[in-house]
């Protein structure tokens, strides 16, 4: 298969992926990870069944993710470990909270045996907790809950009993860089590739009717962006252009040439 022809198959491959920055919509990409600050116990296991944000100005505006429900030892995720609870796409804006739904299989081991941790029932309806993060179209970010262990587990008196109170502190962090632009005439109707080294990390299509175009998802480097327009008109490539993660890259008005 020729150069033209691979381009064609990865185009198509990631059309319905990439079909929102056709539609216009200002989206970002974010993905919830846990962590923990370490704890002195055997065990600390939280029952996890659902994690929102809220992207909106009200309790109107609260989205769940595809979460990864189940039962998540903290102890494990220490020293710079996290995992991945779940990821969404959301309208570029402003984030301002994000809700831990916990189930009630919440339990501690300690000197080797397990109690269960009493968790009330306001936790397991939803924890919410402060972000106010802005998030930039196309870019990518991680929003980590760093769950103090330590903290979070606390002893009932004398009963042997244990609550758990959850302490947690959020960060947001960006992971990806973005290239934006608009070509013209739109009649060109091009593919668009960003292209680093041998490898081709991002395709999207211009929009039909405005041109406009984002390539989302991208790792920091130097990337050749090569537009391959619909027969009649002439391929482009523009060379060395930069991502830095956390921007978009604006490449302006690319003018495409019969």
């Amino acid at each position: 298969m020729n150069k033209t022809g691979m381009f064609v198959v990865l185009a198509l491959s990631v059309f319905l992926f990439f079909s929102c920055n056709n539609a216009n919509e200002a989206t970002s990409f974010l993905e919830v990870r846990l962590t923990d600050a370490p704890g002195d116990y055997d065990e600390v296991n939280i029952d996890i069944v659902d994690v929102q944000v809220n992207s909106g100005s009200d309790d109107g505006g609260w989205k769940s993710l595809e979460v990864t429900k189940g039962v998540y030892d903290l102890l494990k995720l220490t020293n710079g470990i996290d995992t991945l609870l779940g990821k969404i796409e959301l309208p570029a804006g402003r984030v301002s909270q994000v809700r831990l739904v916990l189930g009630a299989n919440n339990s501690l081991k300690i000197d080797g045996q397990s109690v269960t941790l009493s968790t009330p029932s306001a936790q397991q309806s939803g924890l919410k907790l402060q972000v106010n993060a802005d998030l930039v179209e196309g870019i990518t970010y991680k929003l980590l809950l760093d769950f103090d262990a330590a903290r979070s587990v606390v002893k009932a008196g004398a009963s042997g009993k244990y609550n758990l109170k959850p302490v947690i502190r959020t960060i947001v962090e960006a992971q990806s860089g973005a290239i934006k632009g608009i070509v013209s005439p739109v009649e060109a109707s091009p593919a668009i590739y960003a292209i680093i080294g041998s490898d081709t990390l991002g395709t999207t299509f211009a929009n039909e009717s405005t041109g406009k175009f984002l390539i989302d998802g991208l790792k920091a480097g130097a990337y050749k962006i090569t537009v391959e327009p619909k027969t009649g008109f002439k391929p482009i490539v523009k060379e060395t252009i930069s991502v830095t993660i956390g921007s978009v890259t604006d490449l302006g008005k690319i003018d495409i040439l019969q």
